[in-house]
């Protein structure tokens, strides 16, 4: 070794390589605990500077506010309100694509551009070509996922259905836009760019197709640095209440943007929850090691002193140790967080629609991270090192006397007969030392936890996708009207070759108030005997409104602060606007959204109008859906088509790709955790009973007698461990499914047999292998050196 190092820095190297596996372990810890953080901490902070980047670039607006029929010359008006920045007034339709190559319909809209330059608000991001040239009516600029999952280049066509009228449009510009981050359409839980398109044309052109001529039924607004939303808001409400408005909305309720927010929300949540299991973990590692390590190197800690090293000399050399173990975490779960996070931002790309997404950790997440772990593990030392500390050199090159445990709690255990007399040894060695095996079965118990509480995610969106799809909606097509029809359209429909059932639904747009809250919802009414979409309770029981009355769904009901009997303000936002009393008959479980519903009946008479309908519910016949697709795609009245079919199997890849792959990763650090807790107790432990193991092999017992008094305590301190690991995972999933949970989705909590068999094998699975590589220490066990260590 180089001269310039001293005596302890020469031992440190020494000790060091000595227990480089039990190093390892303990560093691989704290690398979990420092990838998870900076992966979750660095994708956060990439997403809010990359979303605020390209709002702030595209103008993204802050408020939205539908109308039925404005006249353009309200712009002035609307530019004039106080806290209004810049605002534009535009056509918004919505469309059906009929693609090439594709039987399924696919849904979608249009959107104005000005007929010169470029729009106020909500610009878009060319990604090639350019914008339609004004003057010409049959150009458009394409959603660039929408492009690319059809292979639409410049100067193809792209046949489209605009309020019943088919027009084909050249492709002149394939773009992104800050609305359309995350595309989503009708009834789909993840974007699928092949069913969901978005299509922008020239003013004049789109105003020609959808008769709004001078008119507009759509303002968007940005907001000034200090505005008021609510404030603003409320003047565009009474604006445009003459004009058929539902009523303004800020970028909370815009759902692309509320979905990202989610996002965002979760990854919060991931790096508030996990990391510190693993630092604490960590900690706790260090505690032991170090703890045992010191009572083994007890005789060499008094000739330190004796020699004349100072209490604070060896303080020091202990702690060197530790924060070397520290530092080696710290730099692998650096480099592997960046890794991870580079891989999740290409796996971001392919949801939320951005330019670039880069994953670029601020420095303040590398200076928290690398803080918090070495505060962490080195406080665990800390408490540790102070035994070393106190010896003083006469006591500590005696040997420490043997702990009394006779009398200790479940002693008795250990004289049982029934016991052969390697278990009963086992059964000492943990009452003597209570604690140590405590905070093992702590230890293991931990890594069973997270491995339960990340499996559990997928179970509850297992028991959410069958609850959405399965239960609440069976029905393999929805179909939506351009506007309100009678109640013969239904039978048209159900009179369509493929068609085995069909049931109507009305929906209309609202403002529910209950005391002073206030919430914009959607009702629908349905047949009483709904069974292609209904509601349901916890126990996928079909729960239906009562005469009269309106079923919410839970989140709805506690927004508005409502119980069953209570009687909410329904304010109608379209059509004759009337202002109604309902009851509140029944609360139900919805997983996805919000709900409430109505009799079909009892929503037609509210609203004055007759047996109208918005669309209907569809089972049809798998091997006629071509045709009727087919035709579907050319009625005038549809505007909209939801497939659950697809909708579902999109879902599915997204969790497989997805999700599968985070939950991977979750494994492979409750793994790390189990083993560096598993393989640093066996590992101490021969370290501490060498002699007392070679003392057995002298005295005749085999090798396999041998491994089974050390590695019996660490299988026996594992049994404990699962089902206390099983508890705590129980509580984590419970937690992550409220801490989850979102506007948009509530996770239920569901933790499947399935999950608790998988987490218990890992952990055994590791134990077994961290046992084993022990077991070859033992098989190499030199007798005479070991028997000639001193007490």
């Amino acid at each position: 070794m180089p001269a310039w190092m001293g005596a302890l820095d020469r031992k440190l190297v020494r000790e060091l390589w000595r227990m480089k596996f039990q190093a390892l372990a303990i560093a691989f810890v704290v690398a979990g605990g420092v990838a998870v953080h900076l992966l979750a901490a660095g994708m956060l902070s990439s997403l809010q500077e990359t979303r605020r980047a390209y709002y702030e670039r595209n103008l993204f607006a802050d408020v939205w506010a539908p109308t039925v029929r404005a006249p353009q010359r309200l712009l002035d008006d609307i530019r004039a309100i106080e806290g209004v920045q810049a605002a534009a007034a535009r056509i918004r339709a919505p469309a059906l694509f009929a693609m090439e190559g594709m039987s399924a319909p696919a849904t979608g809209e249009v959107l104005s551009l000005p007929d010169e330059g470029e729009p106020a608000v909500n610009r878009l991001h060319l990604v090639r070509g350019r914008l339609p040239t004004p003057g010409q009516r049959d150009e458009a600029v394409v959603l660039k996922a929408f492009a690319d999952a059809h292979r639409l280049e410049i100067g193809d066509r792209a046949p489209v259905t605009i309020r019943g009228g088919r027009r084909v449009l050249t492709v002149v510009g394939v773009a992104l836009s800050p609305e359309h981050v995350y595309a989503i359409g009708p009834g789909q839980f993840v974007p699928d760019d092949r069913l969901f398109g978005v299509l922008w044309m020239r003013r004049s052109a789109l105003a020609q197709a959808v008769d709004q001529d001078e008119a507009f039924n759509e303002a968007v607004v940005r907001l000034s640095r200090d505005a008021s939303e609510a404030a603003v808001i409320a003047d565009l409400d009474r604006l445009l209440e003459p004009y058929g408005a539902p009523g303004a909305y800020g970028r909370a309720d815009q759902i692309s943007d509320a979905f990202l927010s989610s996002e965002i929300d979760q990854l919060t949540t991931m790096g508030r929850v996990l990391p510190p299991v693993f630092l604490l973990v960590a900690a706790f590692l260090v505690n032991v090691v170090i703890s045992r390590l010191i009572a083994v190197q007890r005789a060499g800690i008094g000739l330190l002193k004796a020699f004349g090293y100072r209490d604070r000399d060896v303080v020091a050399h202990y702690l060197k140790l530790v924060a070397v173990i520290a530092a080696a975490g710290v730099l692998i779960g650096g480099a592997a967080g960046i890794w991870l996070g580079q891989v999740m931002a290409g796996l971001y790309m392919e949801y939320y629609r951005f330019p670039f997404l880069l994953f670029q950790a601020d420095p303040s997440d590398y200076a928290v991270v690398v803080g918090v772990a070495m505060t962490t593990v080195m406080a665990g030392a800390v408490l540790a090192v102070r035994r070393a500390a106190v010896l003083n050199p006469a006591e500590a090159m005696t040997p420490a006397p043997p702990p009394d445990y006779s009398r200790a709690a479940g002693a008795r255990i250990t004289r049982l007969k029934v016991l052969d007399q390697q278990s009963r040894m086992i059964l000492r060695q943990i009452v003597r030392w209570p604690w140590r095996a405590a905070l093992t079965v702590a230890g293991i118990a931990a890594s069973g936890a997270l491995l339960i509480g990340t499996l559990s995610m997928m179970d509850g969106i297992e028991v959410m996708i069958d609850s959405s799809f399965n239960v609440s909606n069976p029905h393999d097509v929805s179909v939506n009207f351009v506007e309100s029809r009678p109640r013969a359209a239904l039978f048209s429909l159900a009179g369509e070759r493929g068609v085995l059932a069909a049931e109507p639904f009305r929906v209309v747009a609202v403002r529910l108030r209950h005391g002073a809250r206030e919430e914009r919802a959607v009702i629908t009414g349905a047949p009483q005997d709904a069974t292609l979409s209904r509601m349901v309770d916890d126990r996928n029981r079909t729960v239906s409104p009562s005469p009269g009355g309106l079923v919410l769904s839970g989140d709805l009901a506690a927004t508005l602060s409502v119980q069953p009997g209570d009687t909410v303000e329904v304010q109608v936002t379209e059509g004759r606007r009337p202002r109604l009393a309902v009851p509140v008959s029944a609360i139900t479980t919805s997983y996805v959204g919000s709900g409430a519903r109505m009799r079909i009946e009892d929503l037609n008479r509210a609203l004055q109008e007759g047996a109208q309908v918005s669309g209907a519910w569809l089972t049809v016949d798998s091997d006629r859906t071509a045709g009727l697709y087919a035709r579907l795609k050319e009625m005038p009245a549809v505007v909209g088509v939801g497939l659950q079919a697809e909708a579902v199997t999109r879902l599915a890849a997204m969790l497989d790709e997805n999700l599968g792959r985070a939950i991977l990763i979750y494994v492979f650090f409750a793994g790390l955790i189990a083993s560096g807790v598993v393989y640093n107790t066996v590992r101490i432990s021969f370290a501490e009973r060498r002699r007392e193991l070679a003392s057995l092999r002298v005295l005749g017992f085999s090798r396999a007698e041998v491994s089974y008094i050390l590695l019996g305590e660490v299988a026996f301190l594992t049994l404990l461990a699962l089902p206390l690991g099983a508890a705590a995972g129980a509580l984590l999933a419970w937690y992550l499914s409220h801490a989850m949970s979102s506007d948009l989705f509530r996770l239920p909590f569901a933790v499947s047999p399935a999950t608790f068999g998988l987490a218990g094998a890992v952990v055994l699975a590791v134990t077994v292998v961290s046992s084993l590589m022990v077991r070859r220490q033992i098989d190499r066990l030199d007798l005479g050196e070991a028997l000639k260590t001193g007490e």
